[in-house]
């Protein structure tokens, strides 16, 4: 049967299971492709002070709204705060900056975007900041999470945005989180595919009630062009065998397999597409149910493989020339600390 299109929130809003990721999409095409998603049906949009589209997201909005296509709350609209601005007198500047940035009053949502903190580097400088400060090294922050979070909640209370959550954590950090919340993340956006269920961490977020948003729900398809080795020995979900048959079996695409692989199990998913009917595609994607033969065999794809994680990424510290951001040795694990 028919899936509810939202999820309700533990802050009392609603919001959609299906949105639309700002992730890599082009300045020069982005207001179009916003604008565009909003007139194939889309209401949230999922950005980042790190996307580097801000502006012209915000565009995008703006002439829908222009255009009657929908009023500002009709919309649910998410950013993230970077690593470079956790120290806790940063955090409601640069919302605010954000907030500029896109056009608009608040947010929907307001997200932690990595459980780390880098030395700040100012906007003045440059912006978005990346990984790396004004001298191109990777430096640690020194704020605490806690600190960070704190500062987030009173975003809320100033009004700035009406849900907070977090980011890429593992369920140890959410359960460090939740001893000192005075407001629950509402959200856990983390990388979730068939190669990596992480079924423990979704299992712990959706039992505290935080609602659980997977990105890159395709798997290796968006690191592809990041030249990352991952990514390429890995089998496209897309033309998986598994995949591929349950689709044929359900007049689906293997692309809306996978998204209703997750939106089934109540995960929300930001695919992104510029193909008219992609857009439509993906976010039909609610209309059918997998069956547990087909939640089996796609269970059976798990590879524990995660792909954001910046030992696959090949980056140079001197150069200043890194993507995703610090080894899990530079933090003293041997593993990484986010999900």
């Amino acid at each position: 049967m028919p899936s509810a299109t939202t999820i309700k929130l533990n802050s009392g809003h609603e919001m959609p299971l299906v949105g639309f990721g700002l992730w890599k999409v082009n300045n020069d095409t982005c207001a179009d492709q916003v604008y565009n998603a909003i007139k194939a049906g889309y209401r949230l949009f999922d950005g980042a002070c790190d996307y580097g589209n801000e502006v012209e997201s915000g565009q995008g909005v703006a002439r829908a709204i222009k255009d009657g296509l929908v009023k500002r709350s009709d919309l649910f609209l998410v950013s993230k705060l970077w690593n470079s601005f956790h120290d806790g007198p940063r955090v409601a500047p640069i919302c605010k900056k954000q907030l500029q940035d896109w056009g608009i009053d608040y947010f929907d949502l307001y997200i932690m975007h990595f459980p780390i903190s880098l030395k700040y580097v100012d906007p003045e400088v440059r912006y978005p900041p990346g990984f790396t400060d004004e001298n191109g090294k990777v430096t640690p922050g020194k704020a605490s999470i806690q600190e960070t979070w704190t500062a987030m909640e009173e975003l809320v209370e100033k009004g700035l945005c009406k849900s907070i959550g977090v980011s890429n954590f593992r369920a140890v950090l959410l359960m460090d989180l939740l001893r000192y919340a005075k407001v629950r993340p509402a959200t856990l956006q983390i990388e979730h595919h068939p190669y990596l269920m992480q079924e423990s961490v979704v299992k712990y977020a959706q039992d505290e009630g935080i609602a659980v948003t997977a990105y890159s729900s395709f798997g290796p398809q968006s690191f592809l062009e990041m030249d990352m080795q991952q990514a390429k020995d890995a089998p496209l979900l897309l033309e998986h065998p598994a995949i591929k048959k349950i689709a044929e079996k359900h007049g689906k695409t293997p692309a809306q397999v996978l998204l209703r692989w997750a939106t089934q199990r109540d995960v929300a998913v930001i695919p992104k597409s510029n193909n008219k009917d992609r857009l439509a595609q993906n976010l039909d994607v609610l209309d059918f149910d997998l069956k547990d033969e087909d939640m089996k065999e796609i269970k059976g794809i798990d590879k524990d493989l995660r792909f954001n994680d910046p030992l696959n990424v090949n980056y140079d510290l001197e150069a200043g020339a890194c993507y995703f951001g610090l080894t899990a040795s530079q933090y003293g694990v041997s593993q990484p600390i986010w999900g």
